[in-house]
């Protein structure tokens, strides 16, 4: 089983800015094309999951609901474009609290391999990838055996890339050209 994971803010949705996070419905805005590149993506056989540190809930910058709330919100959103994601994971906890969940710690995508096994599936390695927009995204990715996607939609410039000591495979300039590549490579 092929499988894609996204992080969420700057890949997806708009990037909120450094030290900054999404917290109210109405800041929560979809990137172009979104949509149609998730479902080009289903309909190249992918299984779609959202593997995203969401940490201003312990942090109390919104809580729980809200961030429920913009999660329900996205999914409807997506599907108005035949796009279907089939897990959102997030990680909640503050970097502090050392969870094994938070990236670039690989416990989101752990979540969605115990999640698949249950289901009797397995997931081909080899031909599925991390999309992200952050260097902690591509160390995530790598570090759990994928392939790696870095956009420059969100925090990261491809000007920063010399100084990571984790490189992606692959650099797009949005998710549209992300799924294009992968379309091309499988």
């Amino acid at each position: 089983m092929k499988i894609v994971f996204l992080d969420r803010d700057g890949v997806i949705n708009k990037y909120p800015g450094d030290f900054k996070y999404v917290t109210r419905l109405e800041d929560f805005c979809l990137l172009p094309g979104v949509g149609l590149a998730i479902k080009k993506l289903n309909d190249a056989g992918f299984e779609i999951f959202v593997a995203s540190n969401q940490a201003g809930v312990s942090k109390g910058a919104y809580t729980q609901e809200t961030l429920d709330l913009i999660t329900k919100t996205m999914l409807n959103e997506l599907k108005k474009s035949g796009a279907n994601i089939k897990k959102v994971h997030y990680c909640t906890h503050k970097q502090e609290d050392n969870c094994l969940c938070r990236k670039p710690k690989t416990g989101l995508i752990d979540q969605a391999v115990k999640l698949l096994k249950e289901e009797g599936k397995n997931i081909d390695f080899n031909k599925s990838y991390f999309i992200g927009d952050t260097e902690r995204d591509i160390i995530t990715g790598k570090s759990a055996g994928l392939k790696t996607i870095l956009v420059l939609t969100g925090k990261e410039k491809s000007s920063e890339l010399s100084g990571w000591k984790v490189k992606p495979d692959i650099i797009a300039l949005d998710l549209n050209q992300a799924v294009e590549l992968i379309k091309n490579n499988s």
